[in-house]
């Protein structure tokens, strides 16, 4: 009886390489999507990011449909792939979501963190004053997203960690539609004190902290349809003057 024959290996590399490749389209365009490089509705260009990445469409296919399965993307029958609109009551989950998934995480931290990786979340809170005081504005808005990843991650909890990630990554679009008016401080201040609560072994101070920060990010927002519209409105005529 003759043993099932294998994939070639040049073909097992040629899938490989498929795979890296779709892996790197994924996260540059979810990086350009959470940095606001391409704003809610922009149309995403497949042939653009094939030729770009010399692939196929249809490794860029796979790469857009984790990003859809993500809600980074949606697909519009007949017209392409487009970045992701929130609509209200998404904004609204998303927005609750995170504030029980980021007590939650908060409770971990407390019970696993060591005193060097406080220091280091510390340090991180200190370059975000940096980039706060002398950085752009959306040099401050990756830099406050990479302290709430980082202080999810001390928790040492993968799954939390990721979840959070994907809804930090949905709120950058939300902040992009329904952001009524920008603020110049960038959480820093929060970042730190609830860094030394931390430190003081005060979870519930720690909580309450990050509450008022949270609320803080949402009263941003003004949460109607007449907003978002206006922000697509905006986006269409920076695009075109």
């Amino acid at each position: 009886m003759k043993k099932p024959r294998g994939r070639p290996a040049a073909a097992d590399k040629s899938a490989d390489s498929h795979d890296d490749v779709s892996e790197r389209i994924r996260i540059t365009l979810a990086k350009a999507i959470s940095e606001g490089a391409l704003k809610p509705g922009s149309k995403i260009l497949e042939e653009a990011i094939a030729d770009h990445f010399g692939v196929s469409r249809t490794v860029v296919r796979g790469a857009l449909g984790v990003l859809e399965s993500d809600h980074l993307l949606e697909r519009k029958r007949n017209r392409g792939t487009f970045v992701a609109e929130p609509g209200i009551e998404e904004a609204r989950s998303l927005f609750e979501a995170r504030r029980k998934l980021e007590g939650i995480l908060l409770e971990l931290v407390a019970a696993r963190v060591t005193s060097a990786e406080l220091e280091s979340l510390e340090k991180l809170a200190d370059e975000e004053e940096q980039v706060h005081q002398h950085g752009d504005e959306k040099s401050r808005a990756v830099q406050s997203g990479q302290f709430h990843i980082a202080l999810a991650d001390l928790a040492h909890n993968s799954v939390l960690t990721e979840m959070l990630a994907k809804i930090v990554a949905r709120l950058s679009l939300v902040m992009s539609l329904y952001e009524d008016h920008r603020h110049d401080d960038c959480g820093a201040d929060h970042h730190r004190m609830i860094v030394q609560a931390l430190k003081e072994k005060n979870l519930q101070q720690a909580q309450q902290l990050m509450e008022h920060h949270l609320a803080d990010i949402e009263s941003r927002v003004k949460l109607t349809t007449g907003q978002g519209d206006r922000h697509s409105f905006i986006s269409v005529l920076e695009n075109f003057s």
